[in-house]
């Protein structure tokens, strides 16, 4: 092995050990906002969480606010429009779904990142990985069971995260690849705060009836007093996701799409674990085979062997 190669080697290694550390905070995360979801709002959770988020990044920063200047404002503006998208759509399912049905959904977005990544890079996707993903959208519908009494439509929100998850990693490996990881970290929470407080501007103004709010209490409730409990979550959760956020940036930057996706699946165990810990969230043998088809597949997409 050249010296290039075992850099390259070295590279790919430490990005799956970035995603899997993220996606297991983010997994934490997620279940603290499910658990929340009964008491403040998703703009609340967007706002409050990157006030904290935020002044943790800038203590990241060495070489001066000046080296923060984004290369490219428009896609990076761009990946934290999609990612503020990502986890509206995902949040807001998280009130009706179990947390490990919301994750299988959402999760759907390694094989949509593969099937972007082949067609916008134009990067090579083997028989094998195709295989992969044709297993995994198997695994999906096993899972999430669509024409049974077990479907809700609530399912669609997690997949349109999916969906925008997938496009704004491959904004991230296409277009922001020479970005400073904190400044697509910095770039996303000061998005999530921004959506946070403008949204809250608009909720209080609106005429919006009575009934409506309190049936969608998370997604059209007013800002509600929070205690120092509650901040003192949003305080951890502002800390936990500067950290996970900035690992997936620079872990999507430094790896192929397809190899980093694939452990992106690590979340579904991690969501698993939490879902039951907090929820007493228990999978059903379905859930559990179709998990283990997303795994399988997972396997094949990251097989990376020439042309098989």
């Amino acid at each position: 092995m050249t010296t290039t190669e075992a850099t390259r080697a070295d590279r790919v290694a430490f990005g799956i050990v970035l995603i899997l550390a993220s996606v297991t905070a983010m997994a934490f995360a997620d279940a603290m906002v499910k658990y929340v979801s009964s008491d403040l709002t998703v703009w609340q959770v967007f706002a409050a969480r990157s006030l904290f988020a935020i002044p943790c990044l800038l203590l990241l920063v060495r070489a001066g606010l000046a080296s923060l200047k984004p290369l490219s404002t428009r896609w990076v503006l761009l990946r934290s429009l999609a990612l503020v998208g990502t986890w509206l759509a995902f949040y807001a399912s998280l009130p009706v779904l179990n947390l490990s049905v919301a994750a299988v959904a959402v999760y759907t977005n390694p094989i949509l990142t593969t099937l972007m990544t082949a067609l916008w890079l134009g990067e090579p996707v083997t028989r094998r990985q195709w295989l992969g993903v044709l297993i995994g959208f198997a695994g999906v519908v096993v899972i999430l069971r669509p024409g049974s009494e077990a479907f809700s439509w609530y399912v669609l929100l997690p997949l349109l995260a999916a969906a925008l998850y997938s496009l704004s990693m491959v904004i991230t490996r296409a277009r922001c690849q020479q970005e400073r990881a904190v400044t697509l970290a910095l770039g996303l929470h000061g998005a999530f705060l921004a959506t946070g407080l403008v949204a809250t501007v608009i909720l209080a103004l609106a005429p919006i009836p009575g009934e409506l709010r309190a049936s969608q209490a998370f997604l059209l409730a007013v800002w509600e007093p929070m205690g120092l409990g509650a901040w003192g979550l949003m305080a951890f959760l502002g800390v936990l996701s500067a950290g996970f956020f900035l690992g997936v940036a620079r872990a999507y930057q430094i790896a192929p799409p397809q190899v980093i996706a694939t452990f992106d699946y690590g979340y579904l165990v991690s969501a698993a674990l939490w879902g039951f810990v907090f929820f007493a969230e228990r999978p059903d043998g379905l859930t559990v085979l179709g998990m283990a088809l997303i795994a399988s597949a997972g396997l094949l997409i990251s097989a990376r062997s020439g042309g098989d």
